[in-house]
């Protein structure tokens, strides 16, 4: 009976964010595409390469229709062609701001541009507070994958092959090796957002969403037999592959895609909240305080609101949450493998 009033939150908590889920499809549409001032500002700054007195000089083309003074990307600095911004990059990023001022001035709130916020850029960059968060979260990412190693190889007892004792270790160094990757692709992508940087990104973040309801599945029902591995984990390698392969070369579909990023991050909050709630472990307060916080910071990713001062919105604090939570994450994979091996240690004498 105790166990049942104890469930009840969590399942009323799980079906609130599953309703929210249903949701993120309506929110695919731009309301600043459609603008016509926005739309004819665009127009007329693709053919005069000018935006009010501001003029630029990638949008000079000759008669033959070719840049004036070769390709667009040799006339910008260095540090900023790699970016790729172009004449219509451009067009579109002056006319916003300039389409924002206005609603500003007329009590307006802002609204999205193809599918992204107002957000002002910094030497080039698009998202220059998420960038930074990202790298911020690359760095904790790795400081906690090379302290597990550390840990592993140099401060606990290893077997006479040389091997550790804790049966989770290489699932945990795959987990460090694209928790790193996902994070690279996200600074590289919110840094400039086009059809290459925006792929890498989202397959990134999938493809270790995957890998961790596999971990969650494979540490909850403490699953160490090789062939009991394969069987687990078959199924959901077999979908993120799928949705990758879907997202990458028939459609792009934010909202479906965001729709299975939310289902399996859900999934694995729940196994690791119905773990933590069975378990003896003695970290477990660690699980409870990701759980319950990567459970909050799911809702940022859900309830969006446009960017303070046009540099910080719901995504760009998720990212910020994540940092304290993967920290204590990581702590808690050193504390779970010093437990093992430590069991296992006993069992051998």
């Amino acid at each position: 009976m105790d166990g049942s009033r104890r469930l009840m939150p969590r399942r009323r908590w799980v079906v609130l964010l599953l309703a929210l889920a249903g949701l993120v499809g309506s929110l695919d549409a731009s309301a600043g595409d459609a603008d016509p001032v926005y739309k004819s500002c665009v127009e007329k700054c693709e053919q005069s390469g000018c935006v009010g007195d501001q003029c630029f000089q990638h949008c000079k083309f000759s008669s033959d229709g070719k840049p004036v003074d070769g390709p667009w990307y040799m006339q910008e600095p260095l540090y900023l062609r790699w970016k790729q911004w172009d004449c219509r990059s451009d067009c579109r990023y002056h006319c916003m701001l300039a389409r924002e001022e206005e609603r500003t001035l007329l009590g307006g709130k802002p609204i999205k541009y193809h599918g992204k916020w107002p957000f002002l850029r910094v030497y080039g960059i698009q998202e220059p507070v998420s960038v930074a968060l990202s790298a911020l979260n690359l760095s904790v990412q790795f400081h906690g994958w090379l302290s597990f190693f550390i840990l592993l190889y140099y401060k606990l007892p290893l077997r006479p092959d040389k091997k550790t004792y804790y049966e989770y270790t290489g699932l945990w160094h795959t987990y460090g090796i694209l928790s790193m990757n996902s994070w690279f692709w996200s600074a590289v992508f919110h840094s400039r957002d086009v059809e290459l940087t925006e792929k890498l990104d989202y397959s990134s973040a999938v493809a270790l969403l995957g890998f961790s309801l596999i971990l969650a599945l494979l540490r909850a029902f403490n699953i160490r037999d090789e062939a009991s591995r394969v069987m687990f984990s078959a199924p959901v390698i077999a979908f993120v592959t799928t949705h990758i392969l879907y997202l990458n070369f028939y459609q792009f579909d934010y909202g479906w895609n965001m729709k299975v990023c939310v289902a399996m991050g859900i999934a694995q909050l729940l196994i690791w909240a119905i773990w933590a709630g069975v378990t003896c472990h003695p970290s477990r307060w660690k699980l409870w305080v990701v759980v319950v916080g990567g459970g909050l910071a799911l809702l940022l990713e859900i309830y969006d609101f446009p960017p303070y001062m046009g540099f910080v919105d719901a995504h760009a604090l998720w990212h910020a949450t994540a940092i304290p939570l993967s920290y204590l994450w990581w702590s808690f994979i050193r504390d779970d493998a010093e437990l093992r091996t430590t069991i296992l240690l006993k069992k051998v004498k």
